[in-house]
């Protein structure tokens, strides 16, 4: 099976994730800390803590590293799910989480990935979106996993107050709206 590897930033790890790991075709998805060849802090040479990338002052975007069998689920469908769960057109903000640590990003790692995710973009800016498009398209520098207790935080944690207020309608969108490519 050839595999190919997607890096995606749409606000907290915790929401991509849980939405992420429904889909057939996906083989894994971590949470973990990402940042482009072009952020500008290159020097930044270590892993970020969670308490660092939550301060707005690392170059690291919180994201998903996402490898994915592309004869099971398309580019395409990728993007679609992706723009469909999380706001593109608020600059460093999701909701009630604020700062660049939650930019909308896609690190690609291909240069097929980096012209369909620019397309996709391109398109839903001529479409009836009220507002423009604000997601980054940007070549991968570096992604560190991140700690352990992020791992598979909402099915961990369902009954957690932002579990069950900011995810869970993600994840019942995705049921509802993808019930094609849900595994």
């Amino acid at each position: 099976m050839e595999t190919e590897t997607i890096v995606l930033g749409g606000g907290c790890f915790w929401c991509t994730e849980a939405v992420f790991t429904m889909l057939k075709g996906i083989v894994s998805v971590e949470p973990g800390y990402a940042r482009s060849t072009c952020s500008g802090q290159a020097g930044y040479d270590r892993a970020p803590t969670y308490q660092e990338v939550c301060s707005g002052k690392t170059p690291y975007v919180e994201t998903i590293r996402v490898v994915y069998d592309p004869d099971q689920l398309a580019f395409e469908e990728i993007l679609r799910v992706f723009f469909a769960t999380h706001d593109a057109t608020t600059l460093n903000r999701q909701g009630n989480d604020v700062g660049p640590q939650y930019a909308s990003v896609i690190f690609y790692t291909t240069p097929r990935q980096q012209e369909k995710a620019q397309h996709y973009i391109d398109v839903l800016n001529k479409s009836d979106f009220v507002k423009p498009i604000v997601t980054r398209v940007e070549p991968l520098g570096v992604f560190y996993v991140a700690e352990d207790y992020h791992k598979n935080y909402f099915a961990r944690n369902q009954g957690a107050g932002y579990c069950q207020l900011i995810i869970a309608p993600k994840v019942e969108k995705v049921e509802k709206s993808f019930k094609h490519l849900l595994k």
